[in-house]
């Protein structure tokens, strides 16, 4: 039996959502999740520009998880440009805090 995943720290603002390409009515779009601990790695890796090493603390994981996070988030979020696929936003295991950092 695997173990329960560890909550991840992601940023208290983050909001779930759908996008999905213009002009096409929802019901013909295959979904593609991503989880909100993917969209927090992404803001932390790709928006604020932070080494692994540094957004792994912030979410409270090891590095090595914080970069499989990352590079499902970025493949999943490629399939949805590349492919015309509806980006589904939500979920996961997290905990909301303030800055992305440790909880309080």
């Amino acid at each position: 039996m695997a173990r329960p995943p560890r909550l991840r720290n992601v940023h208290e603002k983050l909001q779930g959502g759908v996008f999905k390409p213009q002009g096409v009515p929802a019901g013909q779009l295959e979904p593609v999740q991503l989880t909100l601990d993917g969209l927090e790695a992404l803001r932390l890796a790709d928006l604020e520009n932070l080494y692994q090493e540094q957004a792994a603390e912030r979410m409270g994981v090891s590095r090595a998880t914080f970069a499989r996070i990352l590079t499902e988030a970025r493949a999943r979020v490629a399939r949805a440009l590349v492919e015309r696929q509806a980006l589904v936003i939500g979920g996961g295991p997290v905990r909301r805090c303030c800055r992305g950092g440790p909880a309080s």
